[in-house]
């Protein structure tokens, strides 16, 4: 394992992906949580290759499972979809939560073992602001451009800035992720996500503050961007 994924490791073992500051219940959560869902649901609307019960699906970072669940509920069928993990403990809250149908696998995705155009979409949900080392970087995003199906898609959800609070991770500007993925024929991407620490702040204040304030796009800290592969 490289040195920037051991640190990777160490740094998320510390996390609870189910503390309570992630619950669904805090109102700052859920708005954030739909606010992506409603932009994924329009991508995979405009863009979708197929009925999204015959699509395949593999996630790099799947950690409980969360994402893999909220693609069933979009009509996934769980044996198309794939999830991989570095840290075996979310990984075994992901065998708890998902239907032993979805395909989860452990170590370091730029290693995995998925055979080269078997995916339609392959899922990144801030992975790569956590990945420092820009060359681990390019071998990721060229593992996940081979196991694509030419006309498939990378669906990217990653901060745009840099967070002064925590040095483990980096924001990825666009420029970057045309970088990572320079054959792509489309890149498709919107801001979306108010900034979490404002979130919390009005939040606490009154829910109704959220879509006021995310409704600035200079406040929104993420992108989501539909990036596809050309077709034949």
């Amino acid at each position: 394992m490289s040195e920037d994924l051991k640190r990777l490791a160490a740094h998320y073992a510390q996390r609870d992906p189910l503390a309570e500051r992630y619950s669904p219940l805090r109102p700052e959560v859920w708005q954030t949580v739909q606010e992506r869902q409603r932009a994924l649901i329009r991508l995979l609307r405009d863009h979708a290759p197929a009925p999204l019960n015959e699509l395949r699906a593999a996630e790099v970072g799947c950690g409980a499972g969360g994402n893999l669940l909220e693609l069933m509920q979009l009509g996934f069928a769980p044996q198309h979809l794939m999830g991989l993990e570095l840290l075996p403990e979310r990984l075994t809250l992901a065998c708890e939560r998902l239907p032993a149908a979805v395909q989860l696998l452990a170590g370091d995705a730029t290693q995995a073992a998925i055979e080269a155009g078997s995916q339609d979409l392959v899922l990144a949900y801030t992975v790569f602001s956590s990945l420092l080392d820009h060359a681990l970087q390019a071998r990721l995003a060229e593992a996940m451009w081979r196991w694509l199906k030419p006309g498939g898609a990378v669906l990217w959800y990653d901060f745009v800035f840099d967070n002064p609070a925590n040095r483990e991770v980096r924001g990825v500007p666009l420029r970057r992720v045309r970088e990572l993925f320079p054959a792509a024929s489309t890149i498709e991407a919107r801001r979306v996500t108010l900034a979490p620490p404002l979130a919390r702040r009005l939040c606490r204040l009154h829910p109704s503050l959220y879509p006021l304030a995310n409704g600035l796009p200079l406040l929104r800290t993420h992108r989501l961007a539909w990036i596809q592969k050309p077709s034949p």
